[in-house]
């Protein structure tokens, strides 16, 4: 845990569940977590315990049934939905076991997006993004459409794109689900390196054993609650 008093982020008195035709599903109850800056975090366990659940929580795409989350002492719950995309396109980077780019588009065109969305000078944003794409390897890969790259290489654009912005909080959810061994160790060796030069903290979903280890915490969910592994 890293030695700070104040969190970047906490979690109060968060409750979560999801009702189907026969059950109520609880996945939190009343549980408190904070994340502080600069922190390395994996959420492991069993599928179906609510992994994805409370990452979609931490980066504001999904929404408590009861509590808190703060964002720098700030309750995001007051924040409306335009104010709160803000929120997640400036201070959030997503990177999912899917890529979700944008076929026909350059990985250039793709890493770009985040900052044309927050109408960034257009410039601005091409240095930022080629920038990104280097750091993450793909110098001569700019100008390739995504879907003449390989699926490492796009995974390495998907993260570009999350970083863009220099957001605070990288949230991946098994962002090497779909790669073979090569390119899944050299993608966790990429998001460490980049969590230890930017600063940024970093939480990810994955049952991959080698990226978990990666972590300086690693928390699980049981009973409703958020616990230490």
């Amino acid at each position: 845990m890293d030695n700070l008093t104040l969190p970047l982020m906490s979690l109060q008195s968060i409750s979560k569940s999801f009702c189907s035709k026969t059950s109520n599903i609880e996945i939190l109850n009343d549980t408190v977590f904070n994340i502080y800056k600069g922190q390395t975090i994996a959420i492991v366990g069993s599928s179906g315990i609510g992994k994805s659940t409370l990452l979609n929580l931490i980066g504001t795409i999904d929404k408590p049934d009861s509590g808190k989350i703060l964002f720098r002492g700030n309750d995001l719950s007051l924040y409306n939905d335009e104010k709160l995309a803000g929120f997640r396109n400036l201070k959030i980077g997503f990177v999912f076991q899917f890529h979700y780019l944008l076929q026909g588009f350059s990985a250039l065109e793709n890493v770009m997006i985040p900052g044309l969305i927050a109408n960034k000078n257009k410039k601005t944003i091409e240095k930022l993004a080629i920038n990104m794409l280097e750091r993450v390897g793909l110098s001569l890969r700019l100008r390739h459409r995504v879907e003449d790259l390989s699926g490492g290489e796009q995974q390495r654009v998907a993260l570009a794109r999350a970083l863009v912005m220099d957001p605070e909080i990288l949230l991946a959810d098994e962002p090497t689900g779909n790669l073979d061994r090569k390119n899944s160790s050299s993608v966790h060796v990429l998001i460490r390196e980049l969590n230890e030069e930017l600063g940024m903290t970093v939480i990810v979903v994955t049952h991959n054993n080698e990226l978990a280890e990666m972590m300086k915490t690693k928390v699980t969910i049981r009973d409703g609650k958020i616990i230490p592994v």
